[in-house]
């Protein structure tokens, strides 16, 4: 077990978006949380990567009690994710970005990009092609796609430095062919050990990739198991159809 989550809750002033959410995460698998749109999904991975504070329970990695710890502490103890929304510099080009990941100083993002640093030219190159970004290593954002955004979020969150990677939609607005080359890219991840915590709303991208599933509703985890048991429990069925 890498993570594990207890009793976990956040509240938005009376309304709960996680209440009472426990989970354990196991190394070296493929994890999906699945649920409908507001089951609190992101508002978990935001706080276990500490954008947001928690108002209870407790979260351990790596046997470690990471609870109250800061965002850029928790990059540092290993834990790296992607966002729902893709989040990049505009004026900053691809070669930019992965210097940015590959930094493990303290200081500011733009003074990592000034000050003397490794040649990481290998490191980056095999990066790319990880993720299968065909660009110049001079291509601004603003010249990239939106697939090809999407997986230079995947490049920037493999760079850094981690033993627990978490997904947030990553196959979210893409085409079908970028889809299962990010299907290919995450299993290929996992077979070289990775740990991978994802969420996604593609249920046939979850079930042909995840070993294990948790899924939300109204800020709870109201089932979890294998992909079989997950598409015949009746309460996922519920939480999906409004049954």
């Amino acid at each position: 077990m890498i993570l594990k989550i207890e009793c976990l809750t956040k509240r938005f002033g009376g309304i709960h978006a996680v209440k009472d959410c426990s989970l354990e995460i196991e190394r070296e698998k493929i994890t999906a949380i699945i649920g409908p749109n507001g089951s609190g999904k992101t508002t978990l991975f935001n706080l276990i990567s500490k954008l947001l504070k928690s108002n209870d329970g407790h979260i351990h990695f790596n046997g470690k009690n990471i609870t109250k710890l800061k965002d850029y502490e928790i990059s540092k103890s290993g834990i790296s994710r992607t966002f729902q929304d893709v989040r990049l510099f505009r004026n900053l080009t691809i070669k930019d970005h992965l210097e940015i990941s590959l930094s493990n100083s303290d200081e500011s993002i733009f003074k990592s990009l000034f000050k003397d640093k490794p040649n990481n030219a290998e490191r980056i190159d095999r990066i790319l092609k990880l993720v299968h970004l065909k660009k110049p290593l001079n291509t601004l954002v603003t010249d990239l796609s939106y697939g090809q955004r999407k997986l230079l979020d995947l490049a920037m969150a493999i760079a850094k430095p981690h033993s627990l990677l978490l997904l947030d939609e990553p196959v979210a607005g893409v085409n079908p062919v970028l889809r299962e080359e990010i299907k290919e890219i995450i299993k290929n991840l996992n077979k070289n050990k990775g740990t991978i915590l994802l969420i996604e709303h593609d249920m046939n991208f979850v079930m042909d990739l995840a070993d294990y599933i948790f899924v939300m509703d109204a800020g709870k985890i109201i089932a979890h198991g294998e992909p079989a048991e997950i598409q015949s429990n009746k309460k996922v069925l519920e939480a999906y159809l409004g049954d």
